[in-house]
């Protein structure tokens, strides 16, 4: 996501002024709280009356919470690059921070709204989203971005089908499942965009040699093959056929990755940890895989491979390099930024392990949780002044 040269002026405030701004950084405070909260909240050494039951909550706002906020973002950011448009700002961008902050408020308070309300009132964030962002690529006429905007329109019918789902049988599973999927599916499609294009772009800068494969039928069939393999996890989560296709779409993955030539980006924090990040969705398919044949293998230790690996390393890798990018500081890693990336990946395979080692599950979760909200408000101390000030050289 490079900066789009052409930006309408904008009087108000700055973080107003492109969606990356409000997005990313309410995004990450809500992160680090949900996980502040959560603890104590399954221990149950504290009590609050959401609209869901504990774990429930837990897993919503992480992923209709957070995930969604730190998408929009991406999108508002991305969209004006893929269509030569102007970027969302002003009062239009604060319609949706509103909506995003109301869905946040009526989820934590629905017991007193009604399931009816609270599931409008969210609902209409990730709607509003689709949209804006609809019209935009419509407008612009870059029909192949269509197919990112299908994946987040699935995301907001898992909203929908968790809300309807908790409402009815007082749990959320199918709606949770959704979500985890469409996130992965983004990530496979997404990520096989950036990473290949900015560690090329890297690589020929700083270490001449051997560069990433370009796009060709592997790769096309890793993401096919991903997204049978998901839907078949949909259907039925254990079972031979479920393990195989999981398995293949672990290993097909993997080599995906090492045609990525990551190797050879460990001079550069911001391109490696894209890598790093990827990892977590090969190893969340084989651990599935294993879950699906054996009950030695938690099948919560392949979904935070997901979840807490890719989804969380892979959005913070966004979120400092488009930072960086869109207010005007180089394209390094210092040393905050650097611990940032260490603090979620001991985040992500702290709770791999709490899953894998339940004898351990008390110190591994409460250490992956401090851990993770290190990662994200480490973020918000870091990034935030970036993210409230004028781009850097103006105003």
């Amino acid at each position: 996501m490079t900066p789009v040269p052409r930006v309408a002026p904008f009087a108000g405030p700055a973080v107003l002024s492109y969606g990356f701004r409000p997005f990313f950084l309410l995004g990450t405070l809500f992160a680090g709280l949900v996980l502040l909260v959560w603890m104590p909240l399954y221990e149950g050494r504290i009590a609050f009356e959401t609209a869901f039951t504990p774990t429930d909550w837990h897993a919503h706002e992480l992923l209709f919470g957070y995930v969604a906020a730190v998408v929009t973002g991406f999108l508002l950011t991305a969209i004006p690059n893929w269509t030569g448009r102007l970027p969302l700002a002003g009062l239009p961008l604060l319609v949706l921070v509103l909506a995003w902050v109301a869905g946040r408020i009526a989820v934590s308070a629905g017991a007193s709204l009604g399931w009816g309300l609270v599931a409008a009132i969210d609902a209409s964030f990730l709607l509003l989203v689709l949209a804006a962002a609809g019209r935009e690529v419509i407008a612009g006429k870059n029909w192949r971005n269509l197919r990112v905007l299908v994946i987040v329109a699935m995301l907001a019918i898992a909203n929908i089908v968790f809300h309807v789902e908790a409402h009815l049988w007082g749990g959320a599973m199918l709606g949770r499942r959704l979500a985890v999927a469409a996130v992965v599916v983004l990530i496979v499609l997404i990520g096989g965009r950036i990473i290949p294009s900015f560690t090329r772009n890297w690589l020929v800068r700083e270490n001449p040699g051997r560069l990433p494969a370009p796009f060709g039928r592997l790769d096309a069939a890793s993401i096919a093959l991903a997204a049978v393999a998901v839907a078949s996890w949909l259907i039925a989560s254990e079972g031979p056929v479920t393990a195989a296709l999981m398995a293949a779409a672990g290993l097909v993955q993997a080599v995906r990755l090492a045609r990525w030539a990551g190797d050879r980006t460990g001079r550069d924090a911001l391109v490696l940890i894209l890598h790093l990040g990827y990892a977590f969705i090969p190893l969340g398919f084989l651990l599935l895989a294993a879950a699906a044949l054996s009950p030695l293998v938690p099948e919560s230790a392949g979904i935070h491979a997901w979840t807490v690996g890719a989804a969380g390393t892979m959005t913070l890798a966004v979120m400092t390099r488009a930072t960086r990018g869109h207010t005007g500081w180089a394209l390094k890693a210092p040393p905050t930024t650097r611990l940032i990336y260490l603090a979620v990946l001991s985040a992500a395979v702290l709770r791999i392990l709490a899953a894998l080692l339940p004898d351990l599950a008390g110190p591994l979760l409460w250490s992956a949780a401090l851990a993770w909200v290190a990662a994200f408000w480490g973020f918000c101390l870091a990034y935030g002044p970036m993210l409230l000030r004028p781009r850097k050289g103006k105003g």
